[in-house]
């Protein structure tokens, strides 16, 4: 593996290019819904299937929507949509944040770095033009002919109360990034957390990212959180060995393919953009499986060394991309364990199903646990965003028309429609079904999951949800939001491969119901950096292990905090 990885390496290094991957956090979704309102407008195109973005990326699209904004309703002008006030002041405000890479692209300088920021601290470093310590964003800018990176502190509280308490949420850290020559990124993010109570346990029914808590009670609790990589690119792709969050599977509420729900784990991942209308992206992850090995684990003097069995990951997507505005994507993945790294699932451009068939079988059981999904996506009607999201865990034809039976299978259909027919405002609906055991197998080392976090839907196997929400952006940085949610989930049902699963049925029993309401201000006053206030009406029925006990029964909840780095 070790020698794999060094050849790879290698022979990118010597590949000619441009940087191209650090990664930019999908909890920014400051910057992420302001790409996805661009392209909806079809002023820039834009692959959403495959999130996070690289910053080289994110930059790339917003000179080019500044390029099409000037030429707009010109005889060269690719756009004939003209960007309103509002939506100007906003690609001016990111435009800052991505100057460095815009130096990179060769469109801003780079010889002066401290010129390049409206909002510097101009008294240190008055006669270093390559440094800058900037107020937007907050941090230390570096930058020469051959090494460019940044240094960014984080920081952040989180306040909530209602008829049960109150909680609270507090997060420190910092995070740094950065280019070396033409073909080398790299990237590390460190932060530290303490809450009251812990609102992000495996069992529960939230979308809000799961962590890896230390031990200890499910009251004051602390976590942290480390994530980065190293990465070498050239002009039509990149390679990387990355700890992060991924979500692949469009979607405005949670993904249903891989929702990024678990927490960070590491993996090598190859991305390829060979043609204007084909891109690919593979990786190969290592997972937490929270399987002890027993014939491994040992004591070392009073204490016992508890080890883990093995799991892997591996997954690819091809997307195509037929005519500008609809984007086809298909993959496959295989979470396997027990023989280590096969060397089969390395291959990128495998169908892995078929790779596993040789070793499956019902009297040893060696088979792994591989799945099957589609994405589609078409933004060719200005303002509107249609996407249909299909993940297949086991898929039998003779089940289709049957209505007494039923595939493994979640289904996430959704549309946006934005800045029609009035400006600056979206409307978003989006509905979800997952039918029971998709995300489950029989083997608990090859179960779709990592530290005991579903990869998939937030609500797991045999669930389903309706989401509507309606965004307004009256000015730049300010997006307030009302949005719908109801949620329900079925009977848990065990993977033995022995139940008649179609006599039990798709949600026959409803053990658990939350509908909320809630209503949103943001303010982004500075790139990073942003403060909320939310009021959220949250009705909770059934199962009460689906929720911390601070969210059981009808709440009014009061939300307020403050954000600086991701």
């Amino acid at each position: 593996m070790k020698k794999l990885l060094s050849v790879l390496t290698f022979l990118m290094i010597c590949l000619h290019g441009i940087p191209q991957v650090v990664y930019e956090d999908v909890r920014n979704t400051g910057i992420y819904e302001f790409l996805d309102e661009l392209a909806n407008l079809k002023v820039i195109t834009l692959n959403s299937v495959i999130k996070p973005y690289s910053r080289i990326y994110i930059a790339g699209k917003l000179y080019e929507a500044k390029k099409a904004d000037t030429s707009a309703g010109t005889p060269a002008g690719k756009s004939k949509y003209k960007l309103n006030k509002r939506q100007r002041k906003e690609l001016d405000f990111y435009l800052q944040e991505f100057k460095l890479e815009g130096s990179l692209l060769h469109v801003t300088r780079a010889s002066r770095l401290a010129d390049e920021y409206t909002y510097k601290v101009g008294f240190l470093f008055p006669k270093q033009p390559n440094m800058a310590v900037s107020l937007n964003p907050l941090g230390f800018q570096y930058q020469d002919s051959l090494l460019t990176f940044s240094v960014r502190p984080i920081l952040g509280f989180q306040w909530m109360t209602n008829e049960n308490g109150s909680d609270y949420h507090r997060w420190w850290g910092g995070s740094l990034f950065g280019y070396i020559g033409k073909n080398f990124g790299f990237y590390a993010n460190l932060r530290d957390n303490n809450e009251r109570v812990g609102l992000e346990y495996p069992e529960y029914f939230t979308p809000r990212q799961g962590q890896a808590y230390k031990p200890g009670t499910k009251t004051g609790v602390d976590f942290s959180e480390i994530k980065g990589g190293v990465c070498v690119s050239w002009n039509w792709g990149s390679f990387g060995l990355i700890k992060d969050r991924f979500v692949w599977g469009n979607n405005y509420h949670g993904a249903n393919i891989f929702s990024g729900k678990a927490p960070s784990f590491p993996y090598i991942q190859l991305h390829l953009n060979p043609a204007k209308w084909f891109e690919f992206n593979y990786i190969h992850g290592w997972l937490n499986s929270e399987v002890i090995d027993s014939s491994r684990s040992y004591y070392s003097g009073n204490y016992y060394r508890v080890v883990f069995r093995n799991k892997f990951l591996a997954a690819n997507m091809f997307t195509f991309f037929p005519w500008k505005g609809l984007n086809i994507s298909f993959g496959n993945s295989v979470v396997y364990s027990d023989n280590g790294i096969q060397p089969v699932f390395l291959i990128p451009f495998m169908f892995f199903n078929s790779v596993d068939a040789a070793n499956s079988s019902e009297i040893n059981n060696a088979g792994q646990n591989s799945q099957i999904f589609l994405d589609i996506s078409t933004r060719q009607i200005r303002h509107l965003n249609i996407w249909a999201t299909l993940y297949i865990d086991e898929l039998k034809f003779s089940r289709v028309l049957d209505p007494n039976s039923f595939n493994w299978t979640s289904w996430k259909l959704g549309f946006r429609l934005s800045d029609w027919p009035v400006r600056n405002l979206a409307l978003t609906a989006e509905w979800t079904k997952t039918n029971p055991i998709t995300y489950k197998h029989y083997i608990a080392t090859t179960t779709f999951a990592s530290n005991d976090y579903c990869l998939g839907s937030y609500l797991r196997d045999n669930s389903r949800e309706f989401y509507f929400s309606l965004g307004y952006k009256p000015v730049r940085g300010l997006h307030i939001q009302l949005s719908y949610t109801l949620a329900q989930h079925g009977d848990e049902y065990i993977d033995v491969r022995s139940y008649n699963y179609d006599i039990l049925g798709f949600m026959k029993n409803k053990t658990w119901q939350n509908q909320s309401i809630e209503l949103t201000a943001r303010y982004e006053f500075i790139n990073n950096g942003y403060f909320f206030i939310q009021y959220l009406n949250s009705v909770s029925e059934g199962d009460v292990r689906y929720q911390p006990e601070f969210m059981h029964g009808k709440t009014n909840n009061l939300i307020t905090g403050i954000n600086i780095g991701f």
